[in-house]
């Protein structure tokens, strides 16, 4: 089950990032989404929570399940991302398309868990 705490440290990682670099997730928001700021701490908080909860064998359905929402409830900014320059973050088209199909990787690979 060494994937299973390497899927936790990477979740742990994510969201303290939200908190060290936040203006960064907050160029990725849709402007349909209010409360940008709210919307990247409360996100970094939830990836933290439930990456640390895989660890414990009883609450990890439930965090195998929070991840796998929380993976389609971010999707837009991906798309986002992708589609508006300024939310680009520089980073190359070719990559920010490959992410798009990886969010589906990521919920298969949080779905072994639940």
């Amino acid at each position: 089950m060494p994937d299973l705490y390497i899927m936790s440290l990477l979740y742990i990682a994510a969201g303290i990032t939200h908190f060290s670099i936040p203006r960064i997730y907050q160029r990725i928001v849709p402007p349909f989404i209010p409360w940008p700021k709210a919307v990247v701490l409360g996100s970094g908080v939830a990836e933290i929570v439930l990456g640390a909860s895989l660890w414990f064998p009883q609450r990890r359905p439930a965090a195998a399940w929070g991840i796998m929402i929380l993976l389609i409830l971010v999707f837009p900014a991906n798309i986002y991302q992708l589609v508006e320059h300024k939310a680009r973050l520089g980073l190359p088209t070719w990559l920010l398309i490959l992410r798009l199909p990886m969010q589906l990787i990521l919920i298969y690979w949080a779905s072994l868990y639940r």
